[in-house]
């Protein structure tokens, strides 16, 4: 009877870890949602804090959104690294002007924890007018107000019309404002991906409707800046897909809802070239009597590209907010 007793005894205790054992290992990771900042029309943040237990390993964390009530990891989710239990999410390609619901989530081997439910509605579309009529739309990027559309008015916001300049021999004497349409193909060109002008017409001031102007050098530092440096602003700029974009568009996320296209340019002695495969856009800096700053996306890498060229030549120009 005593050695039964015994062996019951053992295995009660072998039964009794098994269960603990158990337990422990079925434990839901604790997560805690943070708070939700620098949301505009198409992005946010938040992240999470997670309670990491001795023992406990993490397999995958971030938050999950959704515009219904709750948000699942089987709705949108980020993936994010986790620091000493915490970690920073960046949410986007979001609808402007809509309700979310969102949460903090972290996996280990055996189950998925969430955090509180928050939620917080984006930002409404900007809409901006120009002289001409054409109506643009306008996103928040950081702390600046950018068009997500090139500008493709014909007049200055004083009403005086910009000088429209299609032979080549002209355009490559000019000094003095000109603008143009890709091939000079207003009907095919102009609704998609604007006009393009030289830097005498940015440098009137006059160029962007009013509250708006072109951005200087500084501000499009600001803005590659803001997204990670100019190694990878370019494909968080750039329109996806390859509707537009020759393959492979490399990088190309469009995260902030800019919607970079390769407009192309026109270069100082007159011909149209880069369609599909580049962008180019003025900046208000100029650095010499004859040159001034731009910015430059090309199909085949996610860089934002700062350099200077001939006020000669047509480029895009997008405006920013004053």
């Amino acid at each position: 009877m005593g050695n039964t007793n015994r062996i019951l005894q053992v295995l009660f205790l072998i039964l009794s870890i098994t269960i603990i054992q158990s337990c422990k290992k079925d434990k839901t990771p604790v997560v805690n949602t943070l708070t939700i900042s620098r949301i505009t029309q198409t992005t946010a943040e938040s992240g999470g804090k997670i309670k990491i237990e001795k023992g406990t390993k993490i397999i995958s964390s971030g938050v999950c959104w959704s515009t219904n009530n709750p948000p699942l990891i089987t709705d949108n989710k980020t993936l994010d690294v986790t620091v000493a239990g915490n970690f920073i999410s960046r949410i986007t390609g979001l609808t402007p002007d809509t309700t979310y619901y969102i949460r903090a989530y972290a996996t280990d081997s055996s189950a998925t924890g969430y955090g509180k439910v928050l939620s917080f509605r984006t930002l409404k579309p900007v809409l901006v007018t120009d002289i001409d009529g054409n109506v643009y739309n306008a996103v928040t990027i950081g702390t600046q107000n950018w068009m997500t559309e090139n500008l493709k008015t014909t007049r200055y916001r004083d009403g005086t019309l910009i000088p429209l300049v299609t032979d080549s021999i002209a355009w490559s004497n000019l000094t003095t404002p000109g603008f143009c349409w890709y091939k000079n193909d207003e009907s095919s060109y102009k609704v998609i991906f604007g006009a393009f002008y030289n830097w005498y017409t940015v440098n009137t001031g006059k160029l962007c409707p009013d509250g708006w102007h072109v951005p200087g050098d500084e501000e499009w530092t600001t803005l590659t800046t803001w997204l990670g440096g100019e190694k990878v602003a370019g494909g968080k700029l750039k329109k996806t897909g390859k509707a537009f974009w020759v393959n492979p568009n490399a990088g190309a996320t469009d995260e902030t809802g800019f919607k970079a296209l390769p407009a192309g340019l026109r270069y100082h002695n007159g011909l149209f070239f880069d369609y599909g495969f580049s962008g180019y856009w003025w900046s208000s800096t100029q650095i010499s009597q004859d040159r001034a700053y731009f910015r430059f996306l090309h199909y085949l890498d996610p860089n934002a590209y700062r350099f200077e060229n001939l006020k000669k030549i047509g480029f895009s120009v997008r405006c920013i907010q004053d």
